[in-house]
């Protein structure tokens, strides 16, 4: 399997242009849905961020609300209550291909389709949306029901965020998931099925033509594979395996550049409380007790994991710690069993992602409970696969790493108000069926006294874990390597669409 890796890679690479082509390494066999209103897993949510424009941007190399800058929109204004903003759009911005320039027209298609659950994985995030408009052609105003918690942050080329050209979508249809085409720095090409996603330069680019001229975004699930070509020179750019040994490993490489970055992809184990054992909150508990997130961190490495004690990970706006927590006890765990009626333990089972860092933590969850008599039966899938049979309420325990923008709102609306549970028109993502907070959930949307927000946030959060919907396990870095002839033109602390920035401005010094 290496040899053939190997083999096709320096096939691939021997006609193209030495500091003109990027291949990159990624841990998935194929790639899922490249529509990025649909598209939720990582290893898509890395290739479509250089594809694709939002009305704002986070600074390239950053993940902070704090570094958010104009991107379509020029400039911006919003009324005095915060219910009415409009965006000026640039002039010069062109859609891939034989699209055409984009207009306000696009915006407000692109931001209606968002906003569509029939079509979009992220709808509940603009469900207070009460309309967009072209009020000019370069021009869109976007009113509100209510105000939003960091609405920029809905708007940045990141989920719903991205800003999609409607002659292309209506022209390609069901085939826009194949062949996506925005404004990017980077245009689609090929795709060869769990081989590669080609991109090209986009010579119309508004900020200017990129350097490097094509990007293989290759699939290889296989660390070692993956180790393998890069330590060979035949991929330059590598996503890395989530621990910290493989840092160290990767570092020893001569002419590596190792990024640790943020936000970190927060994993949580929800359970399904519609589904018996799970339904009883004292099985919930005993899973709770069962689980050491201290060995956890030793397992993937300090340096690179942070606990996870709450539903919202630390750092982001709204989070607190002051939740029920469970201490980890073997003997609490077997008790609550043991009282719930099942003194002999209980088996539960899990639909889970062959994504080799997520797997190496669901294995060693999988460890720990088997020492409180609870038997974690794993059936692995492919990633793309993973997602569509979780959001079709097929698994009883789902292990979901994820990275939202950092406000509490997302998290808590997303994976634990009802309108999210799976198999709902409004779904999103709430695997545990968990509808315990949605009254303090709904409130901090629409609370303007920023205390008040922050209280309402801390209750839902303090319910979510007393009623124990999902357990949070760790936030684990993002990591990433590069060779360092790779200049990416920009410092890399981090990316909020989980892989390094590939603008115009990468280059290749030598």
């Amino acid at each position: 399997m290496i040899g053939l890796t190997l083999m096709s890679l320096a096939m691939a690479g021997s006609a193209h242009a030495a500091g003109e082509t990027l291949n990159v390494g990624m841990a998935s066999a194929d790639a899922g849905k490249l529509d990025p209103h649909v598209a939720t897993s990582t290893p898509d949510k890395g290739l479509l961020h250089w594809m694709f424009n939002g009305l704002v941007r986070i600074k390239p190399g950053e993940a902070n609300p704090a570094d958010i800058e104009p991107d379509i929109a020029e400039s911006w204004t919003s009324s005095e209550d915060g219910l009415t903003w409009t965006f000026t759009l640039r002039q010069d911005v062109d859609c891939h291909g034989d699209y055409g320039p984009l207009d306000a027209e696009d915006v407000v298609f692109s931001l209606n389709r968002a906003a569509d659950p029939d079509i979009s994985a992220f709808a509940d995030g603009y469900a207070a949306f009460e309309s967009v408009e072209a009020t000019g052609d370069h021009e869109v105003t976007i009113k509100l029901k209510n105000p939003v918690p960091s609405l920029l942050g809905l708007l940045v080329p990141y989920h719903g965020g991205n800003i999609v050209c409607k002659d292309a979508v209506e022209a390609l249809g069901t085939e826009f998931e194949r062949t996506p085409i925005g404004t990017g720095p980077f245009m689609f090409e090929e795709y060869q099925p769990q081989q590669y996603v080609k991109l090209v330069a986009n010579p119309e680019y508004f900020r200017g033509e990129p350097q490097i001229k094509e990007i293989f975004y290759r699939y290889i699930p296989s660390d070692s594979s993956r180790d393998l070509a890069f330590q060979s020179g035949e991929i330059d750019m590598i996503y890395g395996k989530q621990d910290q040994t493989w840092v160290e490993r990767i570092s020893e490489v001569p002419g590596t550049k190792v990024a640790v970055m943020t936000p970190g992809e927060m994993s949580v184990i929800h359970l399904n409380m519609t589904m018996p054992p799970l339904d009883d909150v004292r099985v919930r508990r005993a899973v709770a007790h069962a689980i050491d997130r201290d060995a956890l961190v030793e397992f993937k490495g300090p340096d690179v994991t942070l606990a996870a004690v709450s539903p919202v990970p630390e750092g982001n706006l709204g989070y607190t710690g002051d939740v029920p927590t469970y201490e980890f006890s073997v003997e609490k765990a077997k008790a609550l069993l043991a009282e719930a009626g099942h003194p002999d333990g209980v088996t539960i089972k899990a639909i889970h992602t062959t994504l080799p860092g997520m797997l190496t933590t669901m294995e060693a969850v999988q460890a720990l409970l088997r020492e409180a008599d609870i038997n974690l039966e794993i059936e692995t899938v492919e990633h793309a696969t993973f997602h569509e049979q979780i959001r079709k309420d097929l698994s009883q325990v789902t292990h979901y790493a994820a990275a939202r923008f950092p406000v509490a709102d997302v998290y808590l609306s997303q994976f634990f108000h009802s309108d999210a549970i799976v198999g709902k028109p409004t779904a999103v993502a709430n695997f545990s069926h968990c509808d315990v907070a949605d009254e303090e959930i709904t409130a901090a949307r629409v609370e303007t006294d920023d205390k008040k927000q922050l209280e309402l946030w801390a209750e839902a959060q303090r319910k979510i874990m007393d009623e124990v919907c999902a357990v949070p396990l760790v936030q684990s870095l993002q990591l990433w390597a590069w060779k360092d002839t790779l200049d990416l033109g920009v410092e890399v602390n981090g990316s909020l669409n989980l892989s390094p920035p590939v603008t115009e401005a990468a280059r290749f010094s030598e």
